[in-house]
Parts: structure tokens; C-alpha cells; sequence
């Protein structure tokens, strides 16, 4: 009995320190779009020339689905409408390659930024696309030697690789962003760092 209570107070005290040490959300408020599982996929825009075969990948062993340039996608994929019909591997007219190798889950949501708010030091599962609304953010990578900051105003897009990283609002004034953050199915997306971080001093 004395090893369990033992046992519980040590867990107890860890978490406590992890908190502690923690760097939470200040003036930060996020509002959830939507959450949703996605199968696995393979996309890829900006494919082969024209008159050049598509070459089969593996996913296609998954049941019937459409290609997207050179990529292919489940049927009732919500990609799938980005199917390209015109033969000519031209669809969206952007370069782009994406894979999933197994089902995951894609977030959504906004972040409401005040004068000075900051998200804190955190990580993702994986990488997240972030576009800043409203105002500017200003992004630090967790493990950026120099801590350089990445100003990213309105209409501009940052990728995070969900290392780790900080965004705070360096102006005077509210500033809004929305995130797509890739997540295990059903599992928490973000996981706390401690702060300060390693190089830098806030």
C-alpha cells in the first residue's frame, strides 16, 4: 500500500513540475472549425505530361478510387473532387505531393489573437499549415539556434513541422490566424514544451 501511495505522489509531483515549467496560452482564444478522419490517400498535383502513363501505386490495392495527377484517392474521398478529368495532368496548376500511409485525423481552427497574446511553447503530431487572417503573428521554431523570428502577416501562409514552435502577436493590434493540423486518429494535437525555450529567452 505505502509503495502505491508512493508511486501516485511521485506521479503527482511530476505532472505538478510539468505544469509548472509549461508555457500556456496567453491572450489566445481558439475556436474549433471542424475535426475529421481521413483515410489513407496519395495526391499529387502537377503531375505527368501529357500522353505520359500513370503509374499504379500501392493505395490502389485499397478498392476502387480516381487519380489526382498522378496520385490516387478513395472513392468518396473529399479530395477525390480535385479529380483531373482533362487527360492532361494540369489539374489546380500548382506542384504538390502529399501521403498518408494510414488513417488520420485533420483539425481545423482559428485563433483569435489580443495585443500581446502568445500561444506558448508546443508541439504537434505533425505538420500544420497555418494562414493568418487578421494582423500579424509572429512564428519562433523550437529548435531555431538563432531564434529568428518568421513575421507572417495577412494572406500569408507559415508550414510548422510540428517540432515545436511559438507564435505570439508583436503588435499592438488583434491579429487572427487559422490552422489545419494533421493528428493521429482521435489523439491529442498539441503537447506542451517547456519554456523558456532552449535559445531563446522568453
Amino acid at each position: 500500500m505505502k509503495k502505491v501511495v508512493a508511486l501516485v505522489f511521485v506521479f503527482v509531483f511530476a505532472v505538478c513540475v510539468m505544469m509548472t515549467v509549461a508555457s500556456p496560452a496567453v491572450g489566445v482564444t481558439p475556436t474549433l472549425i471542424g475535426r475529421g478522419t481521413f483515410e489513407p490517400f496519395y495526391v499529387k498535383a502537377g503531375g505527368p505530361a501529357a500522353g505520359s502513363p500513370l503509374t499504379p501505386d500501392p493505395f490502389e490495392s485499397i478498392g476502387g478510387g480516381v487519380w489526382i495527377g498522378d496520385g490516387w484517392v478513395p472513392k468518396g474521398h473529399p479530395l477525390a473532387a480535385l479529380a483531373d478529368t482533362s487527360g492532361d495532368g494540369s489539374a489546380g496548376g500548382v506542384e504538390f505531393e502529399a501521403k498518408a500511409k494510414s488513417p488520420l485525423d485533420i483539425v481545423v481552427r482559428t485563433h483569435d489573437y489580443a495585443a500581446g497574446g502568445s500561444t506558448g511553447w508546443h508541439t504537434h503530431p505533425g505538420p500544420v499549415f497555418i494562414t493568418v487572417l487578421q494582423g500579424t503573428v509572429t512564428f519562433y521554431e523550437y529548435d531555431d539556434p538563432t531564434c529568428t523570428p518568421t513575421i507572417v502577416s495577412a494572406g500569408q501562409g507559415y508550414v510548422d513541422t510540428g517540432r515545436g514552435h511559438y507564435a505570439r502577436n508583436e503588435t499592438g493590434a488583434p491579429a487572427k490566424d487559422v490552422t489545419v493540423i494533421i493528428a493521429p486518429v482521435g489523439l491529442p494535437f498539441r503537447g506542451e514544451l517547456p519554456a523558456p525555450g532552449p535559445n531563446c529567452a522568453f
